[in-house]
């Protein structure tokens, strides 16, 4: 595959992933609209169907990555990082126009959740603002080392998967089955692992919107918690390396 399709395919699945991730999360939190409250049930599925349709749009241009946690587990399997760039900087483009998207689709929603009176009242000059939880991950309980340790493990759930199972003919990306079973494991982690930081499991899924929030002019918006966002960051990288090496111990 071509640097051009590979920029192209991470680009258009990173957004419809974050499309429909950050949608479901949108959904279930904005006044006005009509799955408010719908629940972590709702969260975590709506990401797993987000995976799968991302991934089955677009494992033929790219392999379908979606994820530098992912690519980088997949480089280190394979011992080939060339076209790693190329991934990492289609990923973070897809996942910051997947963010705008959801602002576009849900802008009413938006408008009336933090213009509410109560609302804008309690908005925080610092730290995550009331709607930080529809673009990024957070954790319920701030403890460093354990915010970072549920990442690094999630993570490793989810990109052995992906090396194990599979694979398309080219071993570089995900195949049609492949799309299925990691959009099960994707449900999994968040439904097992989701409840101490939101299961970021993937860097660009995280910073990408992040970065989309503290550029947005929404009203009341609060701050985008630069000083958590390394631990979505460094958490799942390292747990994708962490993966490719228990693969290679213990699959190859």
């Amino acid at each position: 595959m071509s640097s051009s399709d590979i920029f192209l395919g991470e680009t258009i699945g990173t957004a419809v992933l974050i499309l429909l991730g950050g949608g479901v999360c949108a959904a279930v939190t904005l006044k006005g609209s009509k799955a408010r409250d719908a629940g972590w049930l709702a969260i975590t599925f709506g990401w797993g169907f987000a995976v799968m349709t991302a991934v089955y749009m677009t494992a033929s241009l790219s392999g379908a990555h979606l994820n530098p946690a992912v690519t980088v587990g997949i480089a280190l399997k394979d011992g080939e990082w060339g076209d790693v760039p190329v991934y990492f900087a289609g990923q973070l483009l897809g996942a910051m126009i997947g963010a705008a998207l959801v602002w576009i689709a849900y802008y009413g929603q938006f408008q009336a959740h933090l213009t509410d009176a109560e609302a804008a009242a309690k908005t925080p000059i610092e730290g995550p603002g009331p709607v930080l939880g529809i673009f990024s991950t957070g954790p319920e309980i701030r403890n460093t080392w354990q915010n970072l340790a549920t990442e690094i493990i999630g993570t490793v759930v989810l990109v052995l998967a992906v090396l194990t199972q599979g694979l398309n003919d080219s071993g570089k990306g995900l195949g049609v089955l492949g799309a299925l079973i990691t959009a099960f494991v994707v449900v999994a982690v968040g439904l097992s692992l989701g409840g101490p930081t939101g299961y970021a499991i993937n860097p660009a899924r995280d910073l990408g919107p992040r970065i989309v929030h503290a550029l947005l002019p929404l009203p009341n918006k609060g701050g985008s918690d630069w000083s958590y966002a390394w631990i979505p960051v460094a958490g799942p990288l390292i747990g994708g390396a962490l993966a490719a090496g228990v693969y290679r111990l213990a699959f190859v």
